[in-house]
């Protein structure tokens, strides 16, 4: 089979796996940032929504570790695996404190558990770009850029 369509069928595939729209709770993967040592540090969080392998987002407490990591260096790494599978994803993160990204965001029932309310200070929201990925799939490995 041709290089390109295989790496296609790969990317579809990777695109299915992380999801679209609310993906919370089907995905849980590591986030790597770099710490204030200057080492990255991963951790583990949960998708709130996606494209595919495009862009994620992520939503945090802000003081808090993932949040000052990512103030401090955008530059971010998110690996998402499975006995079946490994998507790594390379990029950057931003944050979104503007009201429609919050509200967008906003999972039910977090008031109760990691956040007092949707318009709280310490409610952020990070989206991923991702810059270039590395997916092994269906025992199938490709690399890229976007």
């Amino acid at each position: 089979m041709n290089q390109e369509i295989i790496k296609q069928k790969i990317i579809e595939r990777a695109n299915d796996i992380v999801g679209k729209g609310n993906v919370l709770g089907k995905n849980f993967p590591s986030v790597a940032l770099m710490d204030e040592h200057g080492y990255p540090t991963a951790s583990t969080t949960a998708i709130v929504l996606a494209d595919g392998i495009n862009w994620l987002t992520f939503s945090v407490v802000a003081g808090q570790n993932k949040a000052n990591r990512a103030v401090a260096n955008n530059r971010a790494s998110v690996c998402i695996n499975s006995d079946h599978y490994n998507i790594t994803l390379v990029g950057e993160i931003e944050i979104l404190t503007d009201p429609a990204s919050r509200e967008e965001n906003w999972v039910q029932g977090w008031s109760n558990r990691h956040f007092v309310a949707v318009d709280n200070d310490d409610y952020l929201v990070l989206r991923f770009t991702t810059k270039r990925y590395s997916l092994f799939i269906d025992n199938e490995q490709v690399y890229g850029e976007f």
